[in-house]
């Protein structure tokens, strides 16, 4: 039944041969093989095989097209038809939405011949490429979106920084590494990238973004309970850092907002264990915990409830039992072992070290929960290997602290 279909199929297209959507094609020895349209065999010179994709092309073949321009390049690579070839590669993958080959086949272009005409434009392409990948497009199953884009986003950005470093897109291509790495979870990879734009680029109007966001990651660590003791302090110095570089920024009053709210914490959170140490009649470390709220809100009414209770504490156990003690070393004294010339052997013993900070005092309750503040942004994470098929944007941040909008 195969070979009847095979002599059939050989006869229509002998008998109709415009009508033929594809060759069979034989060779000795291996019988007859039928080509899909564009996969049959494509020869000749460069500029033959030129008129053959861009014959195809306007016709709509774009397997045909596609496949004699990467026969080119691949078979007359020193060419000066092959950059144009590889270019229209690129083209054609972004115009039919393969989006992942063309950025793949725009960074070989680039990489393989810097020196083309067509440079510019395909760092552009993979700019635009990179920013679908990153806010647009999904991952898709069966025509089910699955999963993000984010890994190869950044894949695409990094190339634009590797070969084009002073380029037109550079600093928002960094910019949109950062903002990936972000929106994957990468918290420090983010951080990280953000920095590289505040380093390289401190002219651009992104760094004042970058500088924000650099506070806002630690910011968002902090109020989704991150087990991260130095989240606020980060998050404070970003936004000081922020405030201090760029005092007009749009975001400037957010920054202050951000600041005081994390201030906010930090009293409340001094002042809850203070009152821990207060009821366990460990007053020396209640007084230092008190003082510290004293110390980081002057003036507020947490700082005159601290003031009040210091007072209160020093009237009931006197001032000299809540000074934080010193370390003394005691005197030595005599042993009672005998040395070997019959003398008793001096033995050094030390007063154990007395608590003098709150590092010293007692393991501390668990931080409570701040209710005030919004849960934080939705940020799935993602691999970072290429896929190989196509690419919603992640949810945004919450109002009071939204990410900074890419450019």
């Amino acid at each position: 039944m195969r070979f009847r279909l095979i002599l059939l199929l050989v006869a229509a297209c002998i008998a109709f041969p415009e009508r033929s959507p594809a060759p069979v094609v034989f060779k000795p020895g291996k019988g007859a093989k039928y080509h899909a349209p564009g996969e049959e065999e494509i020869n000749g010179t460069a500029r033959e095989l030129f008129d053959i994709a861009q014959d195809a092309e306007r016709k709509g073949h774009t397997g045909r097209a596609i496949k004699a321009y990467r026969k080119i390049v691949r078979k007359y690579e020193r060419d000066v038809l092959a950059p144009q070839s590889a270019f229209r590669v690129a083209q054609i993958y972004e115009k039919i939405g393969s989006l992942v080959r063309s950025a793949q086949a725009y960074r070989y272009l680039v990489e393989r011949y810097p020196q083309t005409n067509f440079f510019d434009e395909a760092i552009e392409a993979q700019f635009r490429i990179g920013e679908t990948l990153l806010n647009g497009k999904k991952r898709k199953v069966f025509g089910i979106p699955v999963a993000n884009y984010y890994g190869t986003a950044v894949e695409i950005f990094a190339s634009i920084v590797r070969s084009a470093p002073r380029g037109k897109y550079t600093a928002r291509a960094q910019f949109d590494i950062a903002l990936a790495r972000e929106k994957q979870g990468l918290s420090d990879s983010a951080i990280a990238a953000y920095q590289a734009i505040i380093d390289k680029f401190p002219d651009s109007p992104l760094a004042a973004d970058a500088q924000y966001q650099i506070g806002y990651i630690w910011y968002k660590a902090e109020r989704s309970g991150a087990q991260d003791p130095n989240a606020v302090s980060k998050a404070k110095q970003g936004f000081e850092d922020f405030l201090y570089r760029y005092p007009h920024s749009e975001k400037a009053a957010q920054a202050q907002e951000n600041l005081r709210r994390l201030e906010n914490k930090e009293t409340r959170d001094s002042l809850g264990i203070a009152r821990f140490y207060d009821k366990r009649k460990d007053y020396r470390a209640a007084v230092i915990y008190y003082n510290e709220v004293i110390r980081q809100q002057p003036g507020s009414l947490a700082s005159d409830k601290a003031k009040k209770r210091v007072d209160q504490l020093r009237a009931k156990v006197g001032d000299a039992a809540l000074q934080p003690p010193l370390k003394v070393t005691a005197k030595k004294k005599p042993s009672s072992r005998i040395s070997g010339n019959g003398e008793p052997s001096a033995a050094r013993s030390e007063v154990p070290a007395m608590r003098t900070s709150p590092d010293d005092v007692s393991p501390l309750p668990p931080p409570e929960a701040d209710l005030s503040l919004p849960p934080p942004a939705s940020l799935t994470p993602d691999t970072t290997t290429a896929p190989a098929t196509e690419p919603t944007p992640a949810p945004s941040a919450s109002p009071d602290a939204s990410a900074s909008p890419t450019p």
